[in-house]
């Protein structure tokens, strides 16, 4: 569980134990079970200081629960909101603790929560084996457009984590969830799955902008507006590099700005370019339906790489998109990633297809 793990608003712990279950250990993925914690900080073993129960970090120096952990533990409940991206940890924890429930021989039940982009929505690249890593475990698109449960429906499915015997997996469903529902029309809270997504907006635009993580250009934390905020001291935007942008992505107004990124204690710690004025562009999503966030994040990174002095593309790259930077480049210059984005769309599409759980309504591609 973590802090999205919500009851009508009371946190599921809370539930539980006003229910008069038996808790008897918490689990903390990165950001921490409370969402304390800012992205990579790594968290210890410790005590939840709200109801004094031991709290293991599956984010530290232990990733996969073990044996001692789950030694007084007859039941797991996994309950964590993702945000649909196949880089979000969360996704790489839910593997593990599949893997450790059916070591263990102990029934985990996932209480599955909406995917906020959509169930529609496949886009990216694919994941090649040799870039697996924990921001990127499984062979999957950059937006997958699947639930947690359905996720872990197929990783047992494709055999994708590790079990002699099959993990004891039920699947609490949703009500009147439908693949064509963003996170706006669920009329539910937004609780931050994470510190810099403050919102469902810059969650949304997070599945595309997360490319700057794999630069050294500023993907606006440390500002008001992480992933909708990008740039650096040495970027200089054209005018006419701005309206192309417009002109393709109407569904965004795009304006050019100016900002110095600080450090957030528990939210971004020790961001790029701290202390330093950086140029660039911030942007807000004005139609989601019509938004693109993956397309829109490949085009921008485009144009910041050809509008900052001295911009790189790092290793961490190639973890985010899943294919060599070498290709992504080539891929940028020549304009030919939409047709590799089609083809995994299509081989994905079907492959997820025996996975779903929910309504499928019609393929949305982006």
């Amino acid at each position: 569980m973590n802090s999205t793990a919500r009851v009508e608003g009371t946190h599921m712990l809370d539930t539980l134990l006003a229910l008069g279950v038996d808790v008897t250990a918490l689990f903390s993925p990165e950001h921490g079970f409370r969402g304390e914690y800012g992205a990579g900080e790594m968290i210890q073993n410790g005590v939840d200081q709200a109801s004094g129960l031991p709290v293991f970090s599956l984010y530290g120096d232990t990733k996969k629960p073990t044996p001692k952990m789950l030694q007084q533990v007859d039941l797991l409940l996994f309950d964590m909101q993702g945000v649909g991206a196949r880089f979000y940890t969360y996704i790489s924890t839910l593997g593990l603790v599949l893997e450790a429930a059916a070591e263990s021989n102990i029934p985990i039940w996932i209480l599955d929560r909406p995917n906020p982009a959509g169930g529609q929505m496949i886009a990216g690249w694919l994941m090649r084996e040799k870039h697996r890593s924990f921001v990127g475990a499984y062979p999957i698109p950059m937006v997958h457009g699947l639930t947690i449960g359905e996720l872990a429906k197929m990783m047992i499915g494709e055999h994708w984590i590790d079990f002699n015997k099959s993990p004891n997996l039920r699947i609490i469903k949703m009500k009147n969830w439908k693949r064509s529902t963003q996170w706006p029309e669920t009329g539910l809270p937004w609780i931050p799955p994470s510190p810099n997504l403050p919102t469902f907006e810059h969650a949304f635009a997070y599945l595309g902008t997360v490319l700057f993580e794999g630069t050294t250009i500023s993907e606006g934390r440390g500002s008001a507006d992480p992933f909708l905020t990008v740039g650096s001291p040495s970027t200089h935007i054209s005018k006419n590099q701005l309206q192309k942008l417009r002109a393709v992505f109407p569904a965004a107004s795009i304006k050019k700005i100016a900002f110095t990124p600080k450090a957030i204690p528990g939210t971004a710690p020790e961001p790029k370019f701290k202390g330093q004025k950086c140029y660039g562009i911030k942007f807000r999503i004005k139609d989601y339906k019509r938004f693109s966030p993956v397309a829109f994040g490949v085009a921008l990174l485009k144009v910041m790489l050809n509008a900052t002095d001295n911009a790189e593309v790092t290793d961490y790259m190639e973890l985010l998109t899943g294919i060599d930077n070498e290709e992504l480049l080539n891929q940028l210059k020549e304009r030919s990633y939409k047709k590799y984005w089609q083809q995994t769309e299509e081989v994905f599409a079907k492959k997820r297809r025996e996975y779903l759980l929910y309504k499928c309504c019609y393929l949305q591609t982006r």
